[in-house]
């Protein structure tokens, strides 16, 4: 199971440090083990390029309220922020659980992930205009959908998904002829707080447009609570409701057939623009 949840760390610049007192570095690798007494997770990490080679070794968590939330046997990516004053300090911040190895923050129920072929049950939502739409009224175009929330507090999460869709929309509004056999829609898992118009406003800022006609092809829609449970489950996605009430779910996206069948289903959030878009051209020329 490939998760993230909305968390972030405090960026460089909170407390004594500012941004120019730290150069940043991308690590990738396996949580060997925590320690809460000292703040630290041991990494087993690829080469960190420009900065170290390949290795295991502990590092300390700018924010150590994370800490609990990461088990042996996660895989992450993380920034390491490397002190530039005396003291050489090295940290870990905006760390993303892309592979997590104990599930703790899912409810215990049976989700069903994605597979080619699953057909796709008929859900309704309510789009940003108020209007009723269902899955079957895109039989005929490729449809993908993925899960968001507008109040999601990391860039690594909903906004990057959100923005990696916009990529796509303008990509297929390139190509008029594969523009009119797709269609996009973020579907929200926050009924209580994302209105229609709460949608409306989050989807302009990412189309770049509140025209009348600017959601033709990209749709954001919220489902009931009761239909949410259910699309929850099919799409896999793991939602959890926090006490300060922001929401810890997981990232799922899914490729649609024409005829309404799952094509492709991307967990996490590391699958790139170019190969989605090159599933969804391939997916088309087959329809």
């Amino acid at each position: 199971m490939i998760v993230a949840g909305c968390h972030s760390g405090p960026k460089p610049g909170s407390g004594s440090a500012t941004d120019s007192t730290y150069k940043t570095y991308k690590l990738r690798g396996k949580v060997v083990s925590t320690n809460a007494a000292t703040g630290e997770v041991t990494v087993d990490h690829e080469a960190i390029a420009g900065f170290m080679s390949a290795m295991t070794m502990p590092y300390k968590l700018k924010d150590p309220s994370v800490l609990g939330e990461l088990h042996p046997g996660d895989l992450i990516t993380a920034d390491v922020l490397v002190s530039q004053n005396a003291d050489a300090d090295i940290l870990l911040d905006h760390i993303v659980v892309v592979g997590q190895a104990k599930p703790d923050y899912k409810p215990k129920v049976l989700y069903h992930v994605p597979s080619p072929g699953d057909k796709v049950p008929d859900f309704k939502l309510r789009n940003q205009d108020g209007r009723i739409i269902q899955l079957d009224q895109f039989h005929g175009k490729e449809l993908l959908i993925t899960f968001i929330y507008t109040r999601c507090p990391s860039p690594d999460f909903c906004p990057r998904v959100t923005h990696n869709f916009a990529e796509l929309n303008k990509q297929l509004a390139a190509d008029p002829a594969l523009y009119n056999k797709t269609h996009l829609m973020c579907v929200s898992f926050d009924p209580d707080n994302d209105t229609p118009a709460r949608l409306r406003a989050y989807g302009a800022t990412y189309i770049g447009s509140d025209a009348r006609n600017a959601f033709a092809h990209w749709d954001f829609a919220v489902p009931e609570k009761p239909v949410l449970d259910k699309m929850a489950l099919f799409f896999d996605v793991g939602i959890t409701h926090d006490a300060n009430d922001s929401i810890t779910h997981t990232l799922s996206t899914t490729l649609i057939g024409a005829d309404g069948k799952v094509v492709r289903f991307y967990p996490g959030n590391e699958w790139t623009v170019d190969q989605v878009f090159a599933d969804v051209k391939q997916a088309a020329a087959g329809a």
